[in-house]
């Protein structure tokens, strides 16, 4: 990784291979490194959107993948897009390039420059690289604002809140089985990377006068948040001691209930005090219970 190719590098072996190909009749670069809006760093991905007269001899033979350089791995998708199939490639090269490669036929470009807004992964940015048939040039502009949360309704929010406070439940019950597994995907999945993280990125949101795009599964929500809540969140992560666990529980019921106030207050919206009350004298004497 020391040698990792320039950026400028990799595009301009990717608009050769582009210009080479027949059956691509434009090559669209999204997302991070398509945008001055977003940080990039030497692991960031090249998102490369190819429009092609045909899918099939892509989706089918993957030889062309190897054009770019030597696979280290490689993963499959596909999906629908206006009643069209694309298809996705994302690709590690051994060289430390990793390019996700989306797949569009042309009457998919078609329908999306027929289409009141862009799709949200060129609306957050893009750079047309090649265009052979002149396909691109009713692109509307990117807005910027795909993937910025919209502010939650008080239905919203009242069944964040809740739904934390039920799956606490389940987290102290396997802690008390002593079932580590379980205990872990409660705590640290469904309940902090789920709903906890949810509600970090609304009170971030708030600051940001609901402006600012969340990063992918948590990314940059050190950057963005005070560094007392980041500190707090990152004590809830612990190891595999059950005692720990516990302590990490009601650490995070603790930030988390600090948050839901902060948001439910900025937003006018009442924090069930009560619930939270109960659940925690619940989740207390779960804990002392004798085995």
């Amino acid at each position: 990784m020391k040698n990792a190719p320039r950026e400028v590098d990799v595009i301009d072996r990717l608009v050769q291979w582009a210009n080479s190909q027949p059956l691509v009749r434009a090559m669209l670069l999204e997302s991070s490194r398509a945008s001055d809006r977003t940080p990039i760093d030497i692991l960031s991905d090249y998102d490369v959107l190819l429009v092609v007269s045909d899918t099939k001899p892509f989706s089918r033979d993957e030889s062309w993948l190897q054009d770019l350089g030597k696979i280290l791995v490689l993963f499959r998708d596909k999906g629908r897009m206006h009643g069209l199939m694309g298809y996705n490639r994302l690709v590690l090269y051994e060289d430390g390039t990793k390019i996700d490669y989306i797949l569009w036929p042309v009457a998919l470009l078609q329908r999306v420059l027929d289409a009141p807004r862009l799709p949200d992964l060129l609306d957050h940015g893009y750079q047309v690289l090649v265009d052979k048939d002149h396909l691109t040039h009713r692109l509307k502009p990117s807005t910027y604002t795909a993937y910025i949360l919209n502010k939650p309704t008080e239905k919203e929010y009242s069944a964040l809140v809740e739904e934390f406070w039920w799956e606490t439940s389940y987290v102290a019950k396997n802690l008390w089985r002593d079932e580590l597994v379980h205990a872990k995907y409660n705590l640290d999945f469904v309940m902090k990377f789920e709903l906890l993280r949810r509600l970090l990125e609304w009170r971030i949101e708030i600051d940001h006068n609901w402006s600012w795009k969340p990063g992918a599964v948590g990314r940059g929500l050190k950057k963005y948040l005070d560094s007392r809540t980041w500190d707090e969140l990152a004590s809830t992560y612990v190891g595999a001691d059950i005692n720990e666990n516990w302590d990490a529980l009601f650490k995070t019921t603790a930030l988390f209930r600090r948050i839901a106030l902060e948001v439910g207050n900025a937003l006018g919206y009442r924090y069930p005090s009560e619930l939270d009350e109960r659940m925690t004298s619940y989740l207390q004497s779960i804990r002392n219970l004798e085995q």
